[in-house]
């Protein structure tokens, strides 16, 4: 079965109930991630690439993917990494005893639900929804095509990704929404939100911000004073709502 531990976060001491995300093996096999619950979770600073995945073997086949670290938010705006069991290889290692592929955790990409189950995205809303279907994020340019893909589940439609970030930082666009996703490893700052409250404004649409990794605590308190939802994106491409505005957005049907 997928792990469950408890979280604490070092910053304002609040305590999380996580549960081991679990990810699709080649082989069909669930590989859930071992979840080490005898160390303390670690504050995320800066963020690299090359360190938010982890090598994880398929206890069915033995083969070795690349997956996500798994990382959880914490209501202060703190990102929290929870540590991984591995080998003397550096390589997670789960165990043959795995949940049935019904049983998957998100997140994850698009299992089959039940007759009148919940959908699997984050914060659903309580309007049925097909299920949410990510894009991985591997590159800048993924981050936004995640961002895209989640505001049309939202209901958002015609809605186009920038190649290239214009100046006035509108990555996203839709005759509905304009929406800023930074895909660097620091918190997006008050700029940020500002300027694209701004610009939703100008075009009398609602504006929505994406980042990977977080945001600032101004950025955060100045997005609460102007309604601006806030949503994180983990590399899965699986955004989490991170202020009551961006939950109000999901809440609302189009």
């Amino acid at each position: 079965m997928a792990e469950r531990v408890l979280v604490r976060c070092p910053v304002c001491r609040r305590e999380h109930s996580y549960t081991a995300p679990v990810y699709p093996c080649g082989c069909g096999a669930p590989v859930a991630l071992p979840l080490l619950s005898s160390a303390a979770a670690i504050q995320v600073r800066h963020r690299t690439w090359a360190g938010s995945w982890i090598s994880v073997s398929c206890p069915a086949c033995g083969r070795v993917d690349e997956w996500p670290q798994p990382e959880l938010g914490c209501g202060c705006g703190t990102t929290l990494r929870v540590p991984v069991a591995r080998d003397r290889t550096g390589v997670a290692a789960p165990s043959a005893e795995q949940p049935p592929p019904a049983a998957r955790t998100a997140p994850q990409s698009a299992p089959q639900s039940a007759p009148g189950a919940a959908d699997p995205a984050p914060a659903a809303g309580p309007f049925p929804r097909p299920a949410f279907r990510p894009v991985t994020i591997r590159t800048a340019q993924d981050a936004k095509l995640a961002a895209a893909q989640y505001l049309r589940w939202l209901g958002f439609e015609g809605v186009r990704v920038a190649e290239r970030t214009p100046a006035s930082g509108v990555d996203v666009r839709g005759p509905g929404v304009v929406a800023h996703v930074d895909p660097s490893t620091s918190p997006a700052a008050l700029r940020d939100v500002e300027t694209l409250w701004l610009n939703g404004l100008n075009d009398s649409v609602a504006a929505v911000c994406f980042a990977l990794a977080g945001y600032g605590k101004d950025a955060r308190a100045r997005a609460e004073e102007l309604r601006l939802p806030l949503f994180v994106l983990d590399l899965t491409g699986t955004p989490r709502a991170v202020n009551e505005a961006a939950e109000q957005l999901i809440r609302t049907p189009r």
